[in-house]
């Protein structure tokens, strides 16, 4: 496993495991990355120097477990990244996660064919163009979903 650091290019940096250098390069290629605060999909990996241990003899038996693995993301490095944190738990306390059903469910809330309830999920952009033209109230939230992360 390989921790790269990441940075969006709003400047927002972030930690995230990758199974190889070329699983990165994977992820990357398919436009599966995206900043855990800002949801941009313009990514890089930060420079960074290699953590390097502390070398063994020749003989010495390899360590039993892991190093200490570190969170998804990095601590809120700033007020702003702090709110953000507070707002998408909130979120996700409060409302139901509909995943890829978003647009489906709000457009039957708004006509009123099921109960009217906070939701959140995600949709195409075609799809929110559409709902909005129709007057549905919806609004992008400023990350993208655990899964996708």
């Amino acid at each position: 496993m390989i921790r790269y650091t990441l940075r969006c290019a709003d400047g927002h940096e972030f930690e995230s495991w990758f199974q190889s250098a070329e699983a990165f390069d994977k992820v990357k290629a398919a436009g599966g990355l995206a900043c855990a605060l800002c949801g941009s999909d313009r990514v890089s990996k930060s420079l960074m120097a290699p953590a390097l241990g502390a070398g063994t003899k020749k003989g010495d038996p390899a360590p039993a477990t892991p190093p200490e693995t570190a969170p998804m993301l990095s601590a809120p490095n700033s007020p702003l990244e702090a709110a953000m944190k507070a707002l998408r738990e909130r979120v996700e306390a409060s409302a139901e996660n509909v995943g890829r059903d978003f647009a489906e469910m709000a457009r039957q809330m708004h006509e009123g064919a099921v109960e009217d309830r906070p939701i959140y999920g995600e949709a195409t952009r075609e799809e929110a163009r559409s709902l909005l033209e129709d007057g549905v109230p919806v609004a992008p939230l400023p990350w993208r979903s655990g899964r996708d992360n």
